[in-house]
């Protein structure tokens, strides 16, 4: 049976991060993938103009949807917006329990806000919990535990403090181009290839959405890390730097074959 990957997220209208590029990862990894938008943004590869939040009700109108018929093997979360919204995708997730990556999105790359401030608690408390890891860069790990001069080591035993089973810190805004796992135990080192390619947009979205296609496929944890890394890094190196004004979209596909 082909697995099964749902991505709750937001929708990227210049299609190179948020749901599109999810749905992207997906298919690279074999995976069917399935939706469930929380908001719309009026977004190119320069910015974020405009964000609409879909009702909470809606949200889980179609998160029951893609449920009751097609099932999920793994989900991941990215954008969620509004407290309103975590609060719903947390109610549903608490009922239906699957492997789960939780990609704490909270700006986009052009510096546009994608979590509201009231949302960053209830995303901690309600859905860090629920998550089988969580993959905040380290810009992300940084706010989330309030500590700017931690390792990447030391940020993700800070989340794992906060209620995150384990917790992946990326590199790519690191010093290091190391991803660092840390599964509540154990310490992982996963080091990728940095690529000077001006076009890194939906990385992050990849990587995370990689990593919950490979869970879904039955991968265990350090193994679906490696394989995000791996995916992440090689979406940047044949990125599309010529796709719009700003920094281009990340090609997962390889889509100049």
């Amino acid at each position: 049976m082909t697995p099964r990957c749902l991505t709750i997220a937001g929708s990227d209208s210049g299609g190179g991060a948020g749901i599109q590029a999810d749905l992207k990862a997906f298919a690279a990894a074999g995976v069917h993938g399935s939706t469930a938008i929380v908001a719309l943004t009026a977004q190119s590869t320069v910015g974020v103009d405009a964000v609409f939040e879909l009702p909470p009700a809606f949200v889980r109108a179609q998160l029951d949807a893609v449920w009751n018929d097609i099932g999920a093997d793994a989900a991941k979360t990215g954008m969620l917006f509004s407290r309103a919204i975590v609060d719903a995708v947390a109610d549903w997730l608490e009922a239906h329990p699957v492997p789960l990556v939780v990609d704490p999105v909270m700006v986009a790359s052009s510096g546009a806000r994608l979590l509201e401030e009231d949302a960053v608690e209830a995303l901690v408390s309600r859905i860090f919990p629920l998550a089988t890891v969580v993959t905040p860069n380290v810009l992300e790990a940084r706010a989330i535990s309030a500590c700017d001069n931690l390792s990447q080591a030391q940020l993700a035993e800070k989340l794992v403090e906060l209620g995150a089973p384990a917790a992946l810190v990326t590199g790519g805004h690191a010093e290091e181009p190391v991803d660092h796992l840390f599964d509540g135990t154990q310490h992982y080192e996963i080091p990728f290839v940095r690529h000077d390619v001006a076009a890194t947009h939906g990385a992050g979205c990849t990587h995370s959405a990689t990593l919950a296609a490979l869970l879904a496929r039955g991968l265990p944890l350090l193994d679906a890390a490696r394989g995000a890394a791996e995916a992440a890094s090689r979406a940047v190196e044949q990125g599309l730097v010529e796709i719009g004004k700003g920094d281009g979209p990340v090609d997962v596909l390889g889509l100049r074959r």
